[in-house]
C-alpha cells in the first residue's frame, strides 16, 4: 500500500532555502518602496509648504490603497496565480516610485504614491498564502519570520539609504534610486521562486465565493483577534516612526536628515527579532511569544519620552524588536488557524495591518500638532494596550 508523501518544502531543503530567499527579496522590495518616504516627511513639509499631518499622506495614501488592494489581490491570485502576480506588482510599484521622484507637483506625487500602494497590494497577502501552501507546517514559523525579516530589512534600507542619499544629492534622486533597487530585487525574486506546487487555480471570478471565504474567516473565534493585533500594533509603530523625525529635528536634539535616518538602523534589531520570534513561536507557543513582543513594544514606547538622545534611540530599538516579534508570530498564526482559503485569511490580516498604518499614522499627526510627543506616546500606548488584550484572548487557540 502506497502512503501519501508530503511534498511541501521541508526546513533545511534546497527548495526551502530558495523560497525563503525569494520571499525575503519580495519583502525587502515592497517595504523599501512603501516606506522610503517616511524620513522625507519633514522635507516634503518644507519643500511643498504642507503641514506634518499633510506630509504624512505620502505614506498614508500608499498604505491605505494597499490595504484595499490586499483584499482583492488574494482573490485575483486565485485566478492568475501567486508567483507572476507578485513579480508584476513589485516591478510596477518600482516604476511608480521613480515617477513620484520626477513629478514637480505635491498632488501628482500623492497620486503616484497612491497608485504605488494599490499595486503593492499584490505582494504581502499573496506571499503569506504562498508560504502557507508551499512550506511544511513545522518550518512555516521560521519561513514567515524570514519573510518579515525581509520587510524589516527593506524598511531599514529604504529609510536609512534615502536619508543619506538625500543629504548628499536630493530626495528626488534618492527616491529614484530606491525604485531602481526595487526592480533589481524583483529580478532576483522571479529567478529564485519556484512555481506553486500546491496551488489550485480557480477559473473565472466569482464574487460570492470570495465573500463567503472572507465571512468564514471573520466568523472564526481567533482570526479576528489576530487581525486586530495587526491593526493596532502597526498603527502604533507607524505613528511613532512618522513623527519621531519631527521631534528629533527640534530642540533639544536638533538632528539633521542623515542623523535622523540613521535612527532607522533600529530595523536591524527587527530583522533578527522577526526570525527569532517566528522560530520561538514554533517551540514555546504563539500566544506567549506574541504577548512578550507587545510588552517589549510598550516598554520601548515609554523610553522614547526620555530627554536623552540615547534614551530615545533605546526606546525606538525596543519598540521595533517588540513590533516585529508580534507581527511575525501573528502572520504565521493566521496561516495555521485558517481552515482553507488561506489567501483570503492573509488578505484580511494584511488589510487590517495596513489600514492601521494608514489611518492611525495620519491620526497621530493630530496628536503631534495638539500635544507634542507626550500626546503621540499616549495615543500609541493606548493602541498597544488594546493589542495586548487581544493577544491574551488568543491563549487558548
Amino acid at each position: 500500500m502506497l502512503l501519501d508523501v508530503d511534498t511541501r518544502a521541508q526546513r533545511g531543503s534546497p527548495a526551502y532555502r530558495k523560497i525563503s530567499l525569494a520571499l525575503f527579496l519580495a519583502g525587502f522590495a515592497s517595504f523599501s518602496l512603501l516606506y522610503c518616504v517616511q524620513p522625507l516627511l519633514p522635507a516634503f513639509a518644507h519643500d511643498f509648504s504642507v503641514s506634518p499631518a499633510e506630509s504624512s499622506l505620502a505614506l498614508s495614501l500608499s498604505t491605505g490603497f494597499l490595504a484595499v488592494a490586499i483584499l482583492f489581490a488574494g482573490a485575483v491570485s486565485e485566478v492568475l496565480g501567486r508567483r507572476g502576480l507578485m513579480f508584476a506588482s513589485i516591478c510596477a510599484a518600482a516604476c511608480l516610485n521613480i515617477a513620484a521622484a520626477l513629478v514637480p507637483d505635491w498632488h501628482a506625487l500623492l497620486v503616484a504614491r497612491a497608485l504605488e500602494g494599490l499595486l503593492l497590494g499584490g505582494v504581502p497577502a499573496v506571499a503569506m498564502a504562498y508560504l502557507a501552501e508551499e512550506m511544511h507546517p513545522r518550518g512555516l514559523g521560521l519561513a514567515m519570520g524570514l519573510y518579515v525579516s525581509g520587510t524589516a530589512f527593506g524598511g531599514m534600507i529604504g529609510r536609512v539609504g534615502i536619508g543619506v542619499l538625500t543629504e548628499w544629492t536630493s530626495w528626488r534622486m534618492a527616491m529614484g534610486t530606491v525604485g531602481v533597487v526595487g526592480l533589481l530585487a524583483a529580478m532576483g525574486f522571479i529567478a529564485l521562486l519556484p512555481p506553486s506546487s500546491h496551488f489550485v487555480r480557480r477559473p473565472g471570478f466569482d464574487p460570492g465565493y470570495h465573500i463567503r471565504a472572507w465571512a468564514k474567516h471573520l466568523g472564526h473565534p481567533g482570526l479576528p483577534l489576530l487581525f486586530s493585533v495587526g491593526f493596532l500594533m502597526m498603527g502604533a509603530f507607524v505613528t511613532v516612526y512618522n513623527y519621531v523625525g519631527f521631534r528629533l529635528m527640534a530642540a533639544p536634539f536638533g538632528l539633521g536628515q542623515t542623523a535622523i535616518s540613521l535612527v532607522f538602523m533600529a530595523y536591524l534589531f527587527g530583522i533578527a527579532a522577526s526570525s527569532a520570534g517566528g522560530a520561538l513561536a514554533d517551540r514555546l507557543g504563539r500566544s506567549l511569544v506574541m504577548s512578550a513582543g507587545i510588552a517589549i513594544s510598550a516598554l520601548g514606547l515609554a523610553l522614547t519620552l526620555s530627554h536623552s538622545l540615547w534614551g530615545v534611540i533605546a526606546g525606538i530599538v525596543a519598540l521595533t524588536i517588540g513590533f516585529f516579534i508580534a507581527h511575525a508570530v501573528a502572520s504565521g498564526w493566521v496561516g495555521r488557524l485558517a481552515q482553507g482559503h488561506k489567501g483570503h485569511a492573509a488578505s484580511l490580516y494584511l488589510w487590517a495591518y495596513y489600514l492601521g498604518s494608514s489611518v492611525m499614522g495620519s491620526v497621530g499627526g493630530w496628536f503631534w500638532a495638539e500635544g507634542g510627543w507626550p500626546a503621540v506616546v499616549a495615543f500609541a500606548g493606548a493602541l498597544i494596550v488594546l493589542a495586548l488584550v487581544a493577544a491574551r484572548h488568543l491563549r487558548s487557540m
